[in-house]
């Protein structure tokens, strides 16, 4: 998403310049101006000087996520002290008091009265209107006219025949993502269970008992190119118990996909768009989808995404808050 943020900008008419602890693969097209040891995870914060030196030309900075999660205090402090007084943007995905390990962090997100803060949900947005600070909600924006992917030869490489129920679990393998409940979704329903994602945070060992307990047939096969993952898969499950937002159910909806989607408090959130996700509670109606495929339901959520969630309505909103501030260049 800080892509998307970083073209929106450029649409707006700002030059991007990007400033980072590293760069990470895949970021080729957006790959960072400038490079600051100590910003990554868990390092020891950055050399204030060379920092200052860094943003020093900057008209807006716009903070991805680093003064949100406490994932590098030091970075953090480092950052926030800085940028006072300056026109900057706090994007914020996870706040603290939303992960039990991590809720004894008061001090994040830091604020002063030159600052914007932005949150991705609703629900963030009011708990930081609780804790004194005043954010403006702009969801994720998608690209809501992707190219279409490539089912046979996808599943091909898959080696899976166009006869099997394939159910695409997108996600990276964390507790809280439920690779538990996917897979009792995937046994009951007879299908494949594909988890197209890495295993992280120690999270091993947990998966492995849990994958060799499984009663339905496991892919773990990585697909990069997203039409691709999305054409393969029959249905898409997403049985989290907490998310900032979600994205895969609104990627498997633009990619006219069905998705079964858990009731963590955000997905609810996007339910009120006018989503019609299925419930893993209620796998009835999921398996009478299945059964007569109406392509409504499809029609219905690839509309709710184009019009909702696009990149369109996101820059609108982002150019909006941007404007009110005094802020465009």
């Amino acid at each position: 998403m800080a892509r998307n943020w970083a073209d929106a900008l450029q649409s707006i008419g700002f030059k991007v310049s990007w400033v980072a602890g590293q760069f990470e693969p895949g970021w080729e097209d957006h790959r960072p101006s400038t490079v600051i040891p100590g910003l990554g995870i868990g390092e020891s914060g950055p050399d204030t000087k060379e920092l200052k030196d860094a943003l020093v030309d900057a008209d807006l900075v716009v903070v991805e996520n680093l003064c949100t999660i406490p994932l590098n205090i030091f970075a953090a402090r480092s950052v926030s002290e800085v940028l006072r007084g300056r026109p900057t943007l706090l994007h914020h995905h996870d706040p603290p008091w939303q992960r039990k390990e991590l809720s004894h962090i008061t001090e994040l997100p830091p604020d002063d009265p030159a600052w914007q803060h932005v949150t991705i949900n609703n629900l963030t947005r009011r708990q930081m209107a609780h804790r004194g600070l005043r954010a403006t909600t702009i969801y994720n924006g998608f690209d809501t006219n992707p190219a279409p992917g490539d089912r046979k030869k996808t599943r091909e490489r898959l080696e899976v025949d166009d006869s099997t129920l394939l159910l695409l679990h997108p996600v990276r393998a964390i507790p809280r993502k439920r690779v538990d409940k996917a897979l009792t979704i995937a046994s009951n329903l007879k299908g494949t269970y594909w988890l197209s994602g890495p295993v992280e945070n120690s999270y091993g060992p947990d998966l492995e008992n849990l994958l060799s307990r499984a009663k339905c047939p496991i892919l773990r096969t990585s697909i990069r190119n997203r039409s691709d993952l999305y054409a393969a898969a029959d249905l898409v499950v997403f049985p989290s118990s907490w998310e900032g937002f979600g994205n895969p159910p609104v990627e498997a909806s633009i990619h006219r996909r069905p998705v079964v989607v858990g009731n963590y408090p955000v997905a609810n959130e996007l339910r009120s768009l006018g989503f019609r996700w299925f419930s893993p509670e209620d796998l009835g109606e999921t398996q009478f989808w299945l059964n007569n495929r109406d392509l409504a339901l499809l029609d219905h959520n690839q509309k709710i995404a184009s019009t909702q969630l696009s990149l369109q309505h996101m820059t609108a909103r982002l150019e909006t808050l941007i404007r009110s501030s005094g802020w465009l260049p």
